[in-house]
């Protein structure tokens, strides 16, 4: 608890002179061949990129991420002869950032409306973190909407939060520190998730620190951890039919190994991939490792739906 408050203090300090943020028009994907766009889904004003043809495979970023987090995993789908949908979810980077709508079943809804909206019948789903957890909730409500799933580092079992984000978690308190959020905290959380820290670069968190000074990000961090459940998987995985390949980093501290294996255990047709020297933001700290089992489950996959995917121990 001493060490809680004196974190707060710290946070508060160091937010009061916030660095100024990138402008929208320097945020991923600017620089890039892809193009973002926006499309009003379910009530709810997203930004997206939308590109290519084939068989659809839509990205699903986790907490306090966006786009930019599929940065590694967007050309390389895209390459290999896919459609890539990639978007900032409710209440995160450019997106909307409504007062309510973060439930697990609100976020579900929205992916199906997304879908529908792109003229999507089914497509593969990539969910990071939070992500995950949300890619697994369609695929329990929607089977039909779902070729495939890739699960990296998904949430659904718990979340061991950073000291940052459980003081964000708290009552009153949580009100206070969601409203310091300076770009050393940002930078703090982002490195939090990597096995190593070096490997975040000052322009990493410039793209992440870009929508957190919005008056409305605030309110919309503490709409998710107040509605969404990071925690409600348990014992229902045994209806998900769809092939999944579970991919989890080493020495992820926010969600344990032992979590990848249990949604290894539960999901009936499933492959668990463990990925070296790994935290938890595997699609940036290592892509070339993801990107290899996403293409080649993508290629071997989808062909044989709904037979299930054998992949190597990376």
């Amino acid at each position: 608890m001493r060490f809680d408050r004196a974190l707060l203090a710290s946070m508060v300090g160091l937010s009061a002179c916030r660095a100024a943020p990138i402008p929208e028009s320097l945020a991923y994907p600017a620089g890039t061949p892809f193009r973002a766009q926006y499309r009003t889904v379910d009530g709810t004003r997203l930004r997206l990129i939308d590109s290519g043809s084939g068989t659809p495979v839509v990205f699903i970023h986790g907490f306090g991420a966006s786009i930019y987090g599929w940065r590694h995993q967007l050309p390389a789908a895209l390459g290999a002869g896919y459609r890539v949908v990639a978007f900032d979810n409710r209440g995160f980077g450019f997106s909307e950032k409504p007062g309510h709508g973060y439930s697990n079943a609100a976020y579900a809804h929205l992916v199906i409306s997304l879908l529908d909206s792109l003229g999507i019948a089914s497509a593969v789903l990539v969910g990071h973190s939070m992500g995950g957890a949300i890619a697994t909730e369609v695929a329990l409500a929607h089977p039909e909407r779902v070729r495939g799933l890739v699960l990296i580092d998904a949430a659904g079992f718990g979340v061991r939060w950073p000291g940052v984000l459980k003081i964000a978690r708290w009552p009153f308190i949580g009100a206070i520190a969601t409203a310091f959020r300076g770009r050393w905290i940002t930078g703090r959380v982002l490195r939090s998730t990597f096995a190593d820290p070096r490997k975040v670069a000052e322009t990493d968190v410039d793209q992440y620190y870009a929508p957190v000074p919005d008056a409305k990000y605030g309110r919309a961090l503490r709409g998710v951890l107040r509605e969404f459940r990071f925690d409600t998987l348990a014992g229902r995985l045994a209806s998900v039919h769809t092939p999944t390949v579970i991919l989890w980093g080493d020495a992820d501290r926010w969600i344990g190994i032992g979590e990848g294996t249990r949604f290894g255990r539960e999901l009936p047709r499933s492959e668990f991939v463990l990925l070296q020297r790994t935290g938890h933001d595997a699609p940036e700290e290592s892509p070339e490792q993801v990107n290899r089992v996403l293409l080649d489950f993508l290629k071997s996959g989808l062909s044989r739906v709904p037979e299930n995917v054998a992949l190597s121990r990376q």
